[in-house]
């Protein structure tokens, strides 16, 4: 039934001429990741959804209101309720950028902004016993331990690791480049460990996973096809519970570390915010949250006074 019904969202998306006509400026004018724009997509449909008997064009503010207050109602998160007045706004900012509406209904609405809630950051002893797990006396160990040490050596994402090619990388001087999200390239420094791993993988690993076949990405799964985010999720799974890490480590949680880990050692917020791909600074401040909360602690444990 859940399924039906999704189809049938999908269904008055596809009959709402200027969703689709917006969904196609995503894609080709913002050039946004497929990622960004089924979200985007998905949102809208269930915004059109509850309109379905109005015109989008003739929507209110209060209209608005009104549809996030349901969402409220419903149960969703303030997290999630924000990302929907987030894909609204983008939506209107659209139709009144191309004079399809007289005014933006969405404009004046604003949502909070209050710190986005993290997972939990791995110690760097958590992530040194993880990196250490993969058997590389096997090309298949060789290939985990490769992608492990490039996704804490960079912060990627794991979109962006399984989507890595041998050409985006120079081993030599020490650098990756990576395609972001809407199509933003950025480069990122390699540490030795990483260029190590990597270099030992494509020497070992890769040519006996491949066995004669060929492939763009560098990293490929056992049977020499392009590695997925969701094989690189259950692989870190079993590396997870292999080494007996309690906390259901993601690949968003190594981004994190990686992170992280470069400020509390010294490294600038800018920096960061490079190699991370933000777009916005505001969106790598979130770390430091997490550092003062991390100093707060130190002081309450160790000040004699606290």
């Amino acid at each position: 039934m859940m399924y039906y019904n999704q189809l049938k969202l999908l269904g008055k998306l596809i009959m709402n001429e200027r969703i689709r006509e917006y969904i196609d400026y995503l894609k080709i004018e913002k050039r946004q990741s497929p990622n960004t724009v089924v979200a985007y997509r998905r949102d809208m449909a269930r915004f059109a959804s509850h309109f379905s008997k109005d015109k989008l064009e003739t929507v209110t503010t209060r209209d608005i209101r009104s549809f996030l207050l349901k969402l409220r109602e419903d149960g969703l998160a303030s997290s999630t309720v924000a990302r929907y007045l987030s894909s609204i706004k983008s939506f209107y900012r659209y139709l009144f950028t191309e004079n399809l509406i007289p005014e933006n209904p969405a404009e004046i609405l604003e949502s909070p902004r209050p710190w986005r809630k993290l997972p939990d950051v791995m110690s760097v002893t958590e992530v040194d016993t993880l990196l250490a797990a993969p058997d590389t006396g096997t090309p298949i160990g060789l290939r985990d331990h490769a992608m492990l040490e490039l996704l804490y050596a960079t912060g990627l994402r794991v979109s962006e690791l399984v989507a890595v090619k041998g050409s985006d990388m120079n081993l030599e001087v020490g650098y990756l480049r990576s395609l972001g999200k809407g199509a933003k390239e950025r480069v990122v420094p390699l540490g030795d460990a990483a260029r190590e791993a990597v270099n030992l993988y494509k020497l070992k690993g890769r040519p006996a996973l491949l066995n004669g076949r060929s492939s763009a990405e560098l990293f490929v799964s056992r049977r020499g096809r392009r590695m997925t985010r969701q094989g690189f999720w259950k692989i870190l799974r079993q590396y997870t519970v292999k080494v007996g890490i309690r906390t259901l480590v993601s690949p968003h949680m190594l981004r994190h570390a990686f992170a992280t880990h470069l400020l509390e050692r010294g490294a600038d917020l800018r920096s960061v915010q490079q190699m991370l791909g933000h777009s916005d600074i505001s969106t790598t401040q979130i770390y430091t949250h997490i550092l003062q909360e991390r100093m707060r602690e130190v002081h309450d444990q160790y000040h004699p006074w606290a």
